[in-house]
């Protein structure tokens, strides 16, 4: 039996939600296929894509996800692992997320499927934990879901899908330049001031009841970060700029896309996506820099067995 499995990218933080907030896209993505093999334990047998992965299960977000799987399940058959990265490293789009989704997804229908998309969750945070040192589910949760997912407790876990209007799409920007997320973690403050923390609180509220409301005003005007943004924008070249050039152009809203240095921006039809989008990368080429570009709804599905 042989199992392959697609994962989506990821926009985590999602601009006011450090940590808790995070939505699917259509792509880019990551597919892992999986079989059983005649000994126990994880082995990678390949990699496309990212020459710089390593084939060691266990230094391997992905084949350390499933290791710790395996050994929740008390599973003693073996399992082979092929890696297709269709996402670029460092990028603020969950890549490592994707994988580990995309393995976990694999493995549990081979195994029969002994748990849910959601009891897989903390599985793929440990693969985030090898990754950066923190074990974040902003990124794995809306790739294993779908959609818009809110972190309400790390501990307990406690992962909700939140409902999301229709007519939202997304435009994201991936500027070729090298943004570390342990980096990007490590230069946050540790304190903020009750007032940051007040505006926050009011954002992330607003944004969810945006959300859920299906209004797009309040989205729009839910759309801020000041706690993380301002920190995080002095390691992305040009993001004042293409922030405004986004905003200009008609974005609900626009904010770095996880760690970055990738940038996403939302909107309320795909043509505008694109158009938003193109001004984005505009201002991106000025500086000389190479980019990918995204545009795509929001993936409602998440995470899916090919």
């Amino acid at each position: 039996m042989q199992i392959t499995a697609y994962a989506p990218a990821t926009v985590a933080n999602v601009a006011c939600g450090f940590d808790i907030l995070g939505f699917a896209v259509e792509k880019p993505g990551d597919t892992v296929t999986v079989n059983f093999k005649k000994t126990a334990g994880v082995k990678i047998t390949k990699i496309i894509g990212n020459k710089n992965l390593p084939l060691d299960a266990v230094k391997n977000t992905a084949g350390y996800a499933v290791i710790k799987l395996l050994e929740y399940l008390n599973e003693k058959r073996g399992i082979e692992m092929e890696l297709h990265k269709n996402m670029p490293l460092g990028s603020g789009l969950g890549s490592s997320a994707a994988s580990s989704v995309a393995a976990l997804l694999a493995v549990n229908k081979i195994l029969g499927e002994p748990l849910t998309k959601e009891e897989l969750i903390p599985f793929a945070m440990e693969g985030e934990r090898l990754a950066c040192g923190a074990a974040h589910a902003d990124n794995v949760a809306p790739a294993l879901l779908g959609g818009f997912t809110l972190i309400r407790s790390y501990d307990p876990l406690d992962v909700i899908k939140i409902k999301t209007p229709k007519n939202l799409f997304s435009a994201v920007i991936h500027p070729h330049v090298e943004v570390s997320t342990e980096d990007a973690r490590k230069i946050l403050k540790k304190q903020i001031t009750l007032k940051q923390a007040i505006t926050q609180w009011g954002n992330t509220a607003g944004l969810i009841a945006g959300l859920l409301q299906e209004d797009l005003g309040l989205i729009a005007r839910s759309l801020q970060d000041v706690v993380i943004e301002p920190i995080r924008s002095l390691l992305i070249p040009g993001f004042n700029e293409v922030k405004a050039a986004a905003l200009k152009a008609g974005a609900l809203g626009c904010s770095i896309s996880g760690s970055g240095p990738s940038i996403f921006a939302l909107a309320n039809s795909i043509s505008k996506a694109q158009y938003i989008a193109k001004n984005m990368e505009n201002e991106i080429l000025k500086m000389k820099i190479k980019c990918d570009v995204f545009v795509s709804p929001i993936n409602h599905e998440g995470a899916k067995i090919l």
